[in-house]
């Protein structure tokens, strides 16, 4: 299998993660994209209709992106470690999580970050500064949401670390890029995340 990737983008490094932790990703070769000429170009629309990034490309040359549709298929053939819920409860409740992390903290900074970092700029034309301020301000808040949880629970999801921890690393860790270090602010998100951090796939 070949992962069409991007060094920056926080989407392409949670496929990367979920293949560490499945401990396959030295299996899959990853083809560095250039998203502000080579991702708009006819061959690599061919993979992505829309020119973003990651794309798995199968052993039969099918190709399949968005990034929890990855992770989703590489479950189904290398089902352990679990990342994503053994049964239909489980499933369930893990996306649920990992789906509020991803709409209500990563889309957020996402829009901050690239509407905002002038060396994103020609990935985002125009950028908007209303947009990246709006954006700032509902992440930091939910941000803040998510601490509290983290203040009740080891892992986003509940006991097990999960897909859902994957997402909000990658989120925060891209926030970086707007000076904002959660874990700083954070004293709930510090100490997951130092979980996180000494997990080998993470280190």
């Amino acid at each position: 299998m070949k992962l069409y990737t991007a060094k920056i983008a926080p989407n392409p490094l949670r496929v990367e993660y979920f293949l560490k932790e499945k401990g396959i990703f030295d299996e899959v070769e990853l083809v560095q994209v250039e998203l502000a000429t080579e991702a708009k170009e006819p061959g690599h629309q061919k993979r992505h209709i829309f020119g973003r990034v990651p794309v798995l490309e199968l052993d039969d040359g099918q190709m399949l992106s968005e990034s929890r549709a990855i992770c989703t298929y590489i479950e189904e053939i290398y089902p352990n470690p679990n990342l994503m819920g053994k049964n239909g409860v489980e499933r369930a409740f893990i996306e649920m999580h990992d789906r509020q992390v991803e709409f209500h903290v990563f889309f957020p900074i996402a829009n901050w970050i690239r509407h905002s970092h002038p060396g994103l700029a020609d990935l985002e034309i125009p950028q908007c500064p209303d947009w990246a301020a709006s954006s700032e301000a509902t992440a930091r808040k939910n941000t803040a949401i998510i601490d509290v949880e983290l203040g009740k629970k080891p892992y986003v999801a509940g006991d097990n670390f999960t897909i859902a921890d994957i997402t909000l690393y990658c989120a925060l860790n891209f926030a970086r890029l707007g000076r904002f270090k959660p874990w700083e602010e954070h004293a709930n998100i510090a100490i997951w995340r130092e979980k996180i951090m000494e997990r080998p796939a993470f280190s």
